[in-house]
């Protein structure tokens, strides 16, 4: 069973910089993606970045293009979220995610992810 806890989150102002972490463990195989995802208040669960294990690709949604950076540590299975230049629209719970056979023309979309993390707040203020 794959498990994934996120950690990192936090209160931050505008312009700030912060970095989540995603903790894997029960990997069968070297075909997962993990995907960070974010849900705001009131609003749906929308897909920010993946990186897929096999070869290191890696997507960003265009809110987060040029101030998120995700990547991997294979040694520690543990995948990081780097944000910096925080806005508030970026306030959000942030959930890491892991899918195989993500497809590589919508990897972002939340249903090719089967096992979840518990989520963690990011909050940044004006």
């Amino acid at each position: 069973e794959v498990q994934l806890v996120e950690s990192g989150g936090g209160l931050v102002q505008t312009g700030g910089s912060l970095r989540l972490s995603c903790a894997a463990s029960g990997f069968t195989s070297a075909d997962y993606t993990i995907g960070w995802f974010r849900q705001p208040p009131g609003d749906d669960r929308a897909g920010i970045s993946c990186i897929m294990l096999r070869d290191g690709s890696t997507y960003y949604g265009d809110p987060v293009k040029g101030r998120f950076t995700i990547s991997s540590d294979s040694a520690s299975n543990t995948v990081y979220l780097h944000m910096n230049n925080l806005r508030p629209d970026d306030t959000a719970v942030y959930y890491c995610a892991a899918g195989v056979d993500v497809t590589r023309v919508t990897p972002l979309l939340p249903l090719w992810y089967s096992s979840w993390g518990q989520g963690t707040q990011v909050t940044v203020s004006s």
